[in-house]
């Protein structure tokens, strides 16, 4: 033993300085050896569930792939059986317009009437109360023009709508919220025939003969080849009215 240790102890030191690191070294790789096994054991368990879900996301993918192709295919059937876009885009500009028209928010020019209805002369019955233009005088003059096939009909410049009213302000009648004086003023576009039907109709002759004749009204009217109806300037709005919404029936 005492001639072990005087042998070491002739040994350089940078000989026994390597032979230790020597040592650790091989037991560092030793241990990461032993340790290894049972990594890599457990990386092979745990590989093939994760292989297995990655494979099953995958197939959901591709089938949902094939769903947007299908999808997309069928589309592409729809449109090829509707018009052309240009075409499409004529025909909802024209129901846009017509709806407009309807709703009287266009401005009108056709073969019409002007009629001017006015409060009795001042030698005639102008003093008496019946004597004056009424609210419902105007309205009942607007409503045998309905009748009769107007398509479009103002007064005083106000446009005659769906939710216009005709109401007695004082010496005045309102129309759509504005004021009007008289005389007024009444226009309508309609059929050459207009003025026919109107005086052809038992209302209206029933209106002259008990109102305007007895009262001293003033009626007068031109037929003219060309009447311009403004549009309706108010607000339109509804408090009941909603969309009606339809749902296609599948096949």
């Amino acid at each position: 033993m005492s001639g072990l240790l005087a042998r070491v102890r002739r040994l350089p030191s940078w000989q026994i300085t390597l032979t230790a690191a020597l040592l650790v070294l091989g037991f560092l790789i030793a241990a990461q050896l032993s340790a290894e096994g049972p990594r890599i054991r457990y990386t092979s368990q745990e590989r093939a569930p994760l292989v297995e879900t990655v494979i099953g996301l995958q197939d959901q993918q591709n089938a949902l792939k094939d769903r947007i192709r299908q999808l997309r295919a069928q589309i592409g059937d729809l449109e090829a059986q509707l018009p052309g876009s240009a075409a499409l885009e004529k025909t909802l500009a024209a129901d846009i317009e017509r709806a407009r028209i309807a709703g009287g928010l266009v401005q009108l020019t056709g073969p019409g009437i002007a009629f001017r209805l006015e409060d009795a002369d001042v030698a005639g019955n102008a003093s008496r109360s019946d004597g004056l233009v009424t609210a419902r005088d105007v309205r009942t003059l607007v409503e045998e023009l309905w009748l009769a096939g107007a398509e479009a009909v103002s007064v005083n410049g106000e446009r005659m709508v769906t939710t216009s009213a005709i109401l007695d302000i004082g010496n005045s009648i309102l129309v759509n919220n504005a004021y009007l004086a008289p005389p007024y003023e009444i226009k309508a576009i309609g059929p050459a025939d207009l003025y026919d039907r109107l005086t052809g109709a038992a209302s209206f002759t029933e209106f002259v003969g008990t109102r305007i004749d007895p009262a001293g009204l003033r009626l007068t009217f031109a037929e003219l080849d060309a009447v311009t109806v403004p549009a309706f300037a108010g607000s339109v709005s509804g408090r009941y009215i909603r969309p009606t919404v339809t749902t296609g029936t599948q096949p």
